[in-house]
């Protein structure tokens, strides 16, 4: 079995990248896409026969608060299975990241899971100056700009797309498992989508994906962002190695700026 929250963080990043190499852009986005106090609800479904089932849920929030006495956001984003699903595979989660207000840079990533009984806790700090990311493991060198796996989330979400053209390769590095992650994903232009939590104008995207144990390798997931300024992730599709993955945003909360992208309702 697999980790229904590591999906939707996934799908969440791979869904929010749209920045270039250049490391003066990278490293100077100002936020204008959230705010301290919002939260976003999202909801896992799984499928191996074409009907889609709820397997869990994952909520991300953000606040404002003090990291060695620095005005930082903190970002938690919590997962879990459903109790009815929790008998086939069990997922108790946290994930959570400090990011300086100014660079939306991180300085501490923290991973404290529960999956299926497999249990690991990560704690990493960045020094970006020095570009170096301390893990629980050692001590590892890092690209410009690097990001943890939550702090790219939010720091994806500020990227102007309208500077992309179709078929566009967008790169983008990660810090993950002690591993950097080079990757890309691909500007598949506009269009209208229905979830089930209403009808959107929506930015298409397909990230390139490596092969493993979750994923098949190449441009196979497709994803939709909300076309407005707090580009939320609206729905991800994706095949896995058993069956299908389904990604929903269900609601929010103190959203920066209205969701003009809303069409209607369900």
């Amino acid at each position: 079995m697999i980790s229904y929250f590591k999906m939707v963080l996934l799908l969440l990043v791979f869904c929010s990248f749209g920045f270039t190499t250049n490391v003066q852009d990278t490293c100077t986005v100002r936020n204008k896409a959230f705010k301290a106090d919002e939260e976003v609800k999202m909801k896992v479904f799984y499928s191996t026969l074409g009907v889609y089932v709820g397997a869990g849920e994952a909520v991300f929030s953000s606040s404002l608060e003090r990291f060695n006495g620095k005005p930082v956001y903190h970002f938690v984003g919590v997962g879990s299975t459903y109790s009815f699903f929790d008998n086939f595979f069990k997922v108790r989660d946290k994930y959570e990241s400090y990011v300086d207000t100014t660079s939306l840079l991180p300085y501490k990533f923290v991973r404290n899971v529960d999956e299926g009984g497999y249990k690991k806790y990560d704690n990493v700090t960045f020094n970006h100056s020095s570009k170096t990311a301390v893990s629980t493991n050692g001590v590892y060198p890092v690209s410009n700009c690097i990001q943890d796996v939550v702090s790219m989330i939010y720091y994806a979400r500020n990227i102007d797309f309208s500077k992309y053209k179709l078929n566009d390769k967008i790169p983008f590095d990660m810090f993950l498992d002690d591993e950097i992650f080079h990757m890309y994903i691909r500007y598949m232009g506009k269009e209208v989508i229905k979830t089930r939590f209403g009808k959107f104008n929506a930015i298409k995207i397909k990230p390139l994906l490596l092969k493993g144990t979750i994923f098949e390798g190449g441009e196979k997931m497709t994803a939709w962002l909300s076309d407005d300024p707090n580009h939320v992730l609206l729905r991800a599709e994706s095949p896995i190695a058993v069956g299908s993955i389904k990604v929903d945003m269900m609601s929010y909360k103190n959203l920066r700026h209205p969701l003009s992208s809303l069409i209607k309702t369900r």
